[in-house]
């Protein structure tokens, strides 16, 4: 037989209290959480005694004082290149107090970097840039906010990272990157603090910035992909960058404080090698018809900027392909070439310093340029006359097989040169592929 269960009316009560009970503590959470999130408001727009203490020598600047410190605790900063700018300038940016740091950046932490870049460690090449400064930055000021974004720029991505920000610096060394950036700040309406070093120059300026000038104004048009270095090509000396890195904190600082002085409408130019600052005033500049000129709404971030200027969206390594597949040579076709006592003559067209860094035994050094020279293919010929009771092959090689290419291309433009060699080729991927695959020990650079 089956015993029936007879609920007791306490139990009905108990449940009715503990259902209540579970109502008020929901709303209590509820109340909670937005009293901890008034807190959290309050305490990122008040500065706390540690905040005064910490930053009291800029505080103290009329320039500055509590309300300018305020607004730089809720500003948000983000930077585009975790590099040779990037590293100074967010460096800065944090140790004045700066709330919320972006960076922005695709790639790894690289040897030859460190010369320049600060916030990366010799422990850290290989690392994501990012995360390696993230890293650093927190070391530097563990109350600043760090976003990570390991991307690379389109004009796919950029519009929803530069909308979480209040100003926007330009640390990136690629002329795609740059259009995009400057596109994107317009559409969005951000201040865009733009720098750029090279060899021992630099540059700065403010775009975008109460409707100033925009980089589309001085560039509607790209330079030529064969015209514009950067830091792998052409070289830069570190403290340059640093210059330029540290200027760009300081106008973005300008900007959120809200100083009378920022540089818009102004082209700050730096010569290392001189110690010469000049400042060029843009004045009607502002080009008509340009993207700045329109309605955010009307501008579209969408385009192929990579067609547009003839180039990668990144500062890597461009390689060209100006010969044909018969006219080229692989490291291991040199090797084997050496290796056989065949007779060759191999014709390194780097600069001069490039060749005292570091060169392959059995090789002559003839700069590119020096090949349309007069004097200089009368004393190849010779050295090809040299060779007795044979025709040699002539191989031309350089760092990474670009300007080898266009030796080839010189010299076989001299038929009393082309008479006298089997033929002549070039090296594909040039002395970084015979590191990289024949001599692990040869200098990369």
């Amino acid at each position: 037989m089956t015993t029936l269960h007879k609920v007791n009316t306490d139990d009905k009560i108990n449940d009715e209290e503990i259902n209540c009970l579970k109502e008020e503590i929901a709303l209590l959470k509820n109340e909670l959480n937005k009293k901890i999130g008034l807190l959290k408001i309050k305490q990122k727009k008040c500065l706390t005694n540690l905040d005064v203490s910490r930053y009291s020598r800029q505080i103290i600047l009329p320039e500055i004082g509590i309300e300018g410190q305020r607004k730089l605790k809720t500003a948000s900063v983000l930077i585009i290149g975790v590099g040779g700018l990037g590293c100074p300038s967010s460096m800065y940016l944090v140790s004045a107090g700066v709330g919320t740091i972006g960076l922005v950046d695709y790639d790894e932490v690289e040897l030859n970097n460190l010369h320049r870049q600060l916030l990366h460690a010799q422990h850290n090449v290989g690392m994501r840039k990012v995360e390696s400064g993230k890293l650093s930055l927190n070391r530097i000021n563990e109350d600043v906010n760090i976003v990570v974004h390991d991307v690379q720029l389109d004009g796919h991505n950029s519009l929803d990272i530069f909308k979480q920000y209040d100003v926007i610096i330009d640390a990136s060394d690629n002329l795609v990157t740059r259009y995009i950036i400057n596109d994107t700040c317009v559409k969005a309406g951000k201040p865009l603090v733009s720098g750029s070093a090279i060899h021992c120059d630099g540059q700065l300026t403010v775009y975008n910035y109460k409707g100033s000038v925009c980089f589309r104004c001085l560039h509607p048009k790209p330079q030529s992909p064969e015209t514009v270095g950067n830091c792998a090509s052409a070289g830069v000396l570190g403290p340059v960058p640093g210059v330029i890195g540290v200027l760009q904190a300081m106008e973005t600082i300008k900007i959120i404080i809200g100083h009378p002085n920022v540089l818009y409408n102004s082209l700050l130019l730096y010569d290392g090698g001189d110690c010469d600052f000049k400042k060029i005033k843009l004045i009607n500049v502002k080009r008509n018809g340009c993207i700045c000129t329109k309605n955010p709404e009307d501008i579209t971030i969408t385009m192929d900027y990579e067609e547009f200027c003839g180039s990668k969206a990144n500062d890597k390594f461009k390689t060209l392909c100006l010969l044909n597949e018969n006219e080229r040579l692989t490291v291991l076709d040199l090797k084997k070439l050496v290796s056989e006592k065949q007779s060759f003559l191999i014709i390194d067209v780097r600069n001069k310093i490039e060749y005292d860094m570091c060169h392959l035994p059995h090789t002559i050094n003839i700069q590119l340029n020096d090949l349309k020279n007069e004097e200089t293919l009368t004393k190849l010929i010779e050295k090809i006359n040299s060779f007795t009771n044979t025709k040699p092959n002539l191989v031309t090689i350089c760092r990474r097989g670009n300007d080898s290419q266009r030796a080839v291309n010189e010299l076989k433009k001299h038929s009393q040169i082309t008479n006298k060699v089997n033929w002549i080729k070039d090296v594909i991927g040039g002395l970084h592929d015979w590191s990289m695959k024949i001599d692990k020990d040869f200098p990369i650079y």
